[in-house]
């Protein structure tokens, strides 16, 4: 019997407070041909990924109540299985300060608000291997 795994990492995890970047962060996944996993906060995005792993790639809002984009992907890097998962963080922030100690605790990309099509459809063909094929222009 063959144990095929591969659409587990067709999976995006998505957390942010906002009901509306939720959805428009939801959508634009799926357009790219994977599936969204959505929570609402960072707390919930951290329980899901130590239950589950198999994930191609996270986005995750900067600023969320109980943790932080930050503060998230600095407890993903404590966990060998999850180091591999990149991590887009969505922020309003313009403060290089804030933006360098995203990188620094493994975030591979920044997308600044407001959220645009064109912006999100470029974030996700640069952090997902296959998007660029399955997005429209």
């Amino acid at each position: 019997m063959v144990d095929d795994r591969s659409h587990l990492t067709k999976r995006v995890l998505i957390a942010d407070d906002d009901p509306i970047i939720r959805r428009l962060l939801s959508s634009a996944v799926t357009s790219a041909g994977y599936t969204a996993v959505v929570v609402d906060d960072g707390r919930a995005a951290f329980r899901m990924l130590q239950s589950d792993a198999a994930f191609a790639a996270a986005l995750f809002d900067m600023r969320m109540p109980g943790l932080n984009g930050i503060d998230l992907i600095r407890h993903m890097r404590t966990e060998k299985r999850l180091q591999r998962i990149p991590v887009l963080l969505i922020t309003a922030e313009q403060d290089l300060k804030v933006m360098s100690d995203g990188f620094a605790a493994g975030a591979v990309a920044f997308l600044s608000k407001p959220l645009t099509v064109d912006k999100l459809q470029t974030a996700l063909s640069m952090l997902l291997p296959s998007a660029q094929t399955h997005i429209a222009a």
